[in-house]
């Protein structure tokens, strides 16, 4: 039996990833059609200087966002300045390596959302923490279509809101 903690883990990776599958075609019509785009940044910082609607697309590393819910698709996150209320971070991406499909490739590189990167940017390990941590990652729609290699890293803290980032909080 998982414990709760790995029960969400993989709760929230099976989310994400059926989560990304609804990002991609919305998305991409979105952004032809003239979507939410992105939100307004620091010039310097690249940090979200006020609370958007954003494609899904325009998430970047250091974002904090609002709950998406648990909605099976989504083409948007509303992103806030990390000073104010958030739920989640994006505290981690990178790219996969190019090639054919393969979910199972994926969700493995996506374990590295648990890794160091993760120790990294808290500072305890995963396995210590108190935090939620799961990813979005390429569907194969979004792969073939809009050649997306994107795995992004977030963490939430399950407690509630917070108005900091979670980097260095060693929960």
């Amino acid at each position: 039996m998982f414990s709760t903690k790995t029960r969400t883990r993989v709760m929230m990776a099976g989310a994400a990833v059926v989560l990304a599958a609804g990002l991609s075609g919305c998305s991409a019509i979105q952004g032809l059609l003239g979507g939410s785009g992105d939100a307004p940044r620091d010039d310097k910082s690249g940090e979200v200087t006020e609370s958007a609607k954003i494609d899904i697309f325009s998430l970047k590393l250091g974002d904090c966002l609002m709950d998406t819910g648990s909605a099976t698709q989504i083409s948007d996150a509303n992103v806030v300045p990390c000073s104010q209320a958030h739920d989640q971070e994006v505290y981690h991406e990178f790219k996969v390596a190019d090639g054919e499909y393969d979910a199972a490739a994926v969700e493995k590189a996506a374990e590295q959302c648990y890794a160091q990167p993760f120790t990294d940017f808290i500072g305890v390990p995963f396995e210590s923490t108190t935090l939620e941590a799961y990813y979005l990652s390429p569907t194969e729609q979004t792969w073939n279509q809009l050649n997306d290699r994107l795995i992004q890293c977030l963490v939430a803290d399950p407690a509630g809101p917070t108005t900091d980032s979670l980097k260095g909080s060693a929960k």
